[in-house]
C-alpha cells in the first residue's frame, strides 16, 4: 500500500515538473548571463516626458521591485537613432533591458518594416550580451493599431518577454496624460504597474542588482 502511495505520489511529480516545463515560456538569456544594471533603453516614454522627478516609469517600477533601474531614455530617439547609442548601452552588459521604442518612427511615418529590422538588431545586440530583453509595445499614431501584430510576430521571433501597447487605456485621458503623446505621474505609475505585472512570473529568475 506504502509502495503504492509513494509511485503515485513520484508519478505526480513528474507529471507536475513536465507540465511547469512546457508551460513556462522559452525566454533568451533566462537566467540572464549578464551581470550588469538594470537598464531601461527608449525614447521620451522611458526617459518620463511629464513626468515629475523621480516619476518616469523605470523610477516607479525600480522602487516597486527594489531594484535600481538606470533609465537610458532618450526625448525623441526613433529605432534609427537608437541604433547609434546602442553599443554604448549594450557594453554594460545589462542584466535586464527593457526596450520601448517605436513611437517616433509612427509619427515620422518612418517604414514599418525599418522599425521592426531595428527592433530586432537591437535585440539581438543585447542577447549577445546575455541581457534578459523586455519588448514594451507602443501603437501606430493611427486611429486603428498598426503595429500591434507586429510587435508580437517580433517578440516570438526573439524569445522575448512583450508588454502590449503601453499605452492602452490611458492615451486621451486626462487624468493619465500629460499631452496628448506623453503619460503624467499617474500615467506612469500605470505603465509601471503593467512592466511590473509582466515581468512577476520570471522575477526569481532575474535575480537583483
Amino acid at each position: 500500500m506504502k509502495r503504492n502511495l509513494v509511485a503515485l505520489i513520484a508519478v505526480a511529480l513528474v507529471v507536475a515538473i513536465i507540465f511547469w516545463l512546457r508551460s513556462t515560456p522559452d525566454y533568451v538569456n533566462l537566467p540572464p548571463s549578464a551581470n550588469g544594471p538594470w537598464v531601461a533603453f527608449g525614447d521620451s516614454l522611458t526617459q518620463g516626458h511629464g513626468a515629475t522627478e523621480g516619476n518616469s516609469y523605470p523610477a516607479v517600477l525600480g522602487r516597486q521591485l527594489g531594484v535600481e533601474i538606470m533609465n537610458a531614455g532618450r526625448n525623441g530617439d526613433t529605432t534609427s537613432s537608437a541604433l547609434q547609442r546602442l553599443d554604448e548601452v549594450a557594453q554594460l552588459r545589462p542584466r535586464v533591458v527593457l526596450l520601448c521604442l517605436g513611437g517616433n518612427d509612427s509619427l515620422n511615418r518612418d517604414p514599418r518594416a525599418q522599425l521592426f529590422s531595428n527592433l530586432g538588431v537591437i535585440i539581438d545586440r543585447f542577447h549577445q550580451e546575455g541581457s534578459f530583453v523586455v519588448l514594451i509595445g507602443v501603437r501606430s499614431a493611427s486611429l486603428r493599431d498598426q503595429h500591434g501584430k507586429y510587435f508580437r510576430q517580433l517578440a516570438r521571433q526573439k524569445k522575448v518577454l512583450y508588454v502590449p501597447d503601453i499605452l492602452k487605456g490611458l492615451a486621451f485621458k486626462p487624468v493619465y496624460m500629460s499631452d496628448a503623446i506623453h503619460p503624467n505621474d499617474a500615467g506612469y505609475q500605470r505603465i509601471a504597474e503593467r512592466v511590473e505585472k509582466a515581468l512577476k512570473p520570471v522575477i526569481p529568475q532575474l535575480g537583483s542588482r
